[in-house]
């Protein structure tokens, strides 16, 4: 019995599945990963929860008073938050658990912070949003609670905020 050679099979099968590998991964790389349910605490105590977020685009950031990234970051931050709360923006500032609330306290009024200010005392905000050690950290958050972006140091504003104006329209 004889077979006949198909030299074009070997390599044909070898790129169906080199193929199917990358559109598997483009696809899964590709859809957002959903924001955790965390509850923030405000200065005041206050509760901000998944809830009082849904159907809004949420800036959430982790930062410090010691972070000089941070602070020279932040008069940006406002004036992004600014410029896009009329939108529908959100934002959460959420100072990391080793920064002293009165400094934060005392941080956030000195440069009246028009936003949301939450206090991590525990570290768990931190550690559900992929274990943050790195500040500033910010993460864009769409409508539905997806993940659009994630900024280890400052972020590149123009950009961000086409991304903001992208989502705010969607």
């Amino acid at each position: 019995m004889t077979t006949t050679s198909k030299p074009w099979l070997k390599p044909a099968l070898a790129a169906a599945v080199i193929a199917a590998a990358g559109f598997g991964a483009y696809y899964s790389l590709g859809s957002a990963p959903a924001a955790p349910p965390v509850t923030f605490v405000g200065l005041k105590g206050e509760r901000i929860t998944p809830e009082d977020l849904r159907g809004k685009v949420v800036m959430v950031n982790f930062w410090a008073t010691s972070c000089t990234t941070c602070v020279a970051e932040m008069p940006e931050m406002v004036d992004t938050y600014n410029k896009y709360k009329g939108q529908g923006l959100e934002f959460v500032a959420v100072a990391m658990k080793y920064d002293p609330p009165s400094y934060v306290v005392n941080f956030t009024e000195t440069r009246q912070l028009p936003f949301k200010v939450a206090l991590d005392v525990t570290g768990e905000a931190a550690k559900a949003y992929g274990d943050v050690t790195m500040t500033p950290t910010t993460f864009v958050i769409d409508k539905d609670g997806k993940i659009l972006k994630r900024y280890v140091g400052k972020p590149e504003f123009p950009a961000l905020h086409k991304l903001l104006e992208k989502a705010l329209q969607g």
